[in-house]
């Protein structure tokens, strides 16, 4: 069994979301993860301000790996660890 099919990632496209809710559909999408399980956000640009944001108020640690690095779309790789 591979350790996707063990712990699958979910994909969140926030493009077309508000920027006012954009960060907290994130955080709540973080927030419903089990440790060791990531999530995918795809975005229009570089949501550095949200990685400050998990920097700051996570108690739990978090992984932020860039899948995809613009100019168009960012993909981040996030995971509960």
């Amino acid at each position: 069994m591979s350790l996707d099919t063990v712990n699958p990632t979910t994909t969140l496209d926030v493009r077309r979301l508000p920027c006012e809710l954009r960060r907290a559909t994130i955080i709540e999408s973080f927030d419903a993860l089990e440790p060791g399980q990531s999530m995918e956000i795809v975005n229009s640009f570089d949501p550095v301000p949200l990685r400050q944001h998990f920097e700051e108020r996570t108690l739990v640690g978090f992984g932020w790996d860039y899948i995809e690095q613009g100019p168009e779309i960012w993909r981040i790789r996030l995971t509960r660890r």
